[in-house]
């Protein structure tokens, strides 16, 4: 990426997940990689199954927020957060997206209630079938399926963050973002999420045909 261009990354999921590891990790991986980093962070809700985003752009970014329809990748560690922020994508966004849905405390209790059983959560299928209808450029991944492949559930966000260098436009290499990710997990961590992080840049390649 030329360092008079921006490259932005929308990061979403739900409190629990390790969504600021993943924009910290990135963000070293920047810096290392001598690119201007600016991120706009929602931490108001971020207890555990609360909605929560990251805005992060690289490169030459004027501002710390992502403009509706300029992002270049969204990253959503939760199937149906993606939708929340659909906005934020234009017509050749990758979307990287584990299958993971987790219904937040309201919509549990207004399907438990409904005994008729009328009431239904949103499926996948149905946000792929949305996101499809802005971006061809979408990623399903079953993350934690691939972090217990990995040896450990913790470590989806590691699986997510090695799909983002699979893709064939992304500024940064893919040995500077893994060395990024393996200084900051815990020491006792790094070969498993060596292996998360690997497990999801091969699959993600697969998906993409690189």
């Amino acid at each position: 990426m030329d360092k008079e261009n921006t490259y932005n990354i929308l990061f979403c999921g739900v409190g629990g997940q390790g969504l600021m590891l993943l924009s910290a990790i990135l963000g070293k991986a920047a810096v290392d990689s001598e690119l201007k980093v600016m991120t706009g962070e929602q931490h108001g809700l971020s207890q555990r199954q609360g909605s929560i985003y990251v805005h992060f752009r690289m490169g030459n970014p004027i501002s710390p927020l992502i403009p509706y329809g300029k992002a270049d990748m969204m990253i959503a560690m939760e199937a149906s957060e993606a939708l929340r922020y659909i906005e934020y994508l234009k017509e050749d966004s990758v979307v990287i997206m584990s299958n993971r849905i987790m219904p937040s405390v309201t919509e549990t209790k207004t399907v438990a209630l409904d005994k008729e059983k009328k009431t239904k959560y949103i499926t996948v299928e149905q946000i792929m079938e949305r996101l499809n209808q802005v971006t061809d450029h979408v990623v399903l991944l079953d993350s934690l399926n691939l972090a217990l492949e990995a040896g450990n559930a913790r470590t989806e966000n590691s699986v997510l963050i090695g799909a983002t260098v699979a893709c064939a436009d992304f500024p940064i290499s893919a040995n500077i973002v893994k060395k990024a990710l393996l200084a900051l997990v815990p020491s006792k961590t790094v070969d498993v999420n060596s292996k998360a992080f690997d497990l999801g840049c091969n699959t993600c390649s697969t998906c993409l045909g690189n």
